[in-house]
């Protein structure tokens, strides 16, 4: 698909708290999401504005990122401060218990975990987006192009994560296949998705799945055989793509004055919908945003829901692809 469509806001739900980074929905259609001062919080009726309301499950103590509902009412977390966690809801508001599942892995400190899917086997495979910095520095790992980020896996018994793929720019997105047969990370900082096949004669071994119009954040699967949907927080930036060819001395450099310069996000956003061959299936975009830098992205009804790390709410727009 060569063309895109246009990004239909409907209406905004304020969180009262800034960055949902990545929007997951339950099993009853309300969403889940992370937000900056460490609450796990849960949206209800976001269909209406009038009646949307939110809930807080439980507090990580830390900075929620990517989200994977599990089938027994478990949540998992990548929190960039304390790593791999498992949320299981309480009974009353804010009181559900959370668990520690990773905290390192390969000998060192996991200080950016990002996103996590669970597999039907009991494993669970992570991303790390950084090695080298942390999230309120993240800008610094996309200007140097650092390639310290990981996939990790987390065997259905537990202990300590093995690394089985490194090297990544700036590892963040993940889901699995329809099938089960391959997983698809997203490299932000390479404006494309690779895959990392669990089965068949490439097993263990990665290549290209796709290469995008913008940089992916978040990915989330609709249902057992949907399509993948991915959140592009920005789009390509040429410039960046230059300096991205430079000596590592000179992007380390750009990188350091990146980190304290003011950033602002572009206001040009858009989501992508791709299916298991890595075809675009769905693009829809929209210029002077007032919305800006979608890091996440899920269809509950007939409504896609966006968040970003940027903003102190999500967006619900209205849902124009093809089903």
């Amino acid at each position: 698909m060569d063309r895109s469509m246009e990004l239909v806001p409907l209406h905004y739900v304020s969180l009262g708290a800034r960055g949902p980074e990545d929007v997951v929905p339950d099993a009853h259609g309300r969403v889940l999401t992370g937000v900056q001062d460490g609450r796990i919080l849960r949206v209800h009726h976001l269909g209406d504005p009038r009646t949307a309301r939110v809930e807080v499950l439980a507090d990580t103590g830390g900075r929620p990122l990517g989200l994977e509902p599990l089938p027994d009412g478990g949540l998992l977390v990548c929190d960039a401060e304390r790593g791999l966690l498992r949320v299981d809801p309480g009974h009353g508001p804010g009181d559900g218990t959370v668990r520690v599942l990773a905290d390192s892995a390969a000998g060192e400190r996991l200080r950016f975990c990002s996103n996590v899917v669970a597999l039907p086997d009991g494993a669970v495979y992570f991303t790390v987006s950084s090695r080298r910095y942390t999230l309120d520095r993240w800008i610094g790992d996309i200007v140097e192009h650092t390639g310290t980020g990981r996939l990790l896996r987390l065997p259905p018994e537990g202990g300590e994560p093995e690394v089985v793929l490194e090297g990544l720019q700036f590892a963040n997105g993940l889901a699995a296949a329809a099938d089960g047969s391959f997983l698809v990370v997203a490299e932000t900082g390479s404006c494309r998705l690779t895959r990392y096949h669990l089965t068949g004669p490439h097993a263990g071994r990665s290549d290209l799945f796709a290469t995008l119009p913008g940089m992916p954040d978040n990915l989330w699967r609709e249902g057992p055989a949907g399509p993948l949907w991915v959140a592009l927080a920005s789009p390509r930036v040429p410039p960046l793509d230059l300096l991205h060819r430079a000596s590592p001395a000179v992007r380390g450099a750009a990188a350091r004055a990146a980190v304290h310069a003011p950033y602002r996000p572009s206001g040009t956003v858009g989501v992508l919908a791709l299916d298991d061959t890595g075809r675009t299936v769905t693009h829809l975009t929209r210029r002077r945003s007032g919305f800006r830098m979608v890091t996440g992205v899920c269809a509950t009804g007939d409504h896609l829901v966006l968040g970003s790390l940027w903003e102190p709410g999500v967006a619900v727009c209205a849902r124009t692809d093809a089903r």
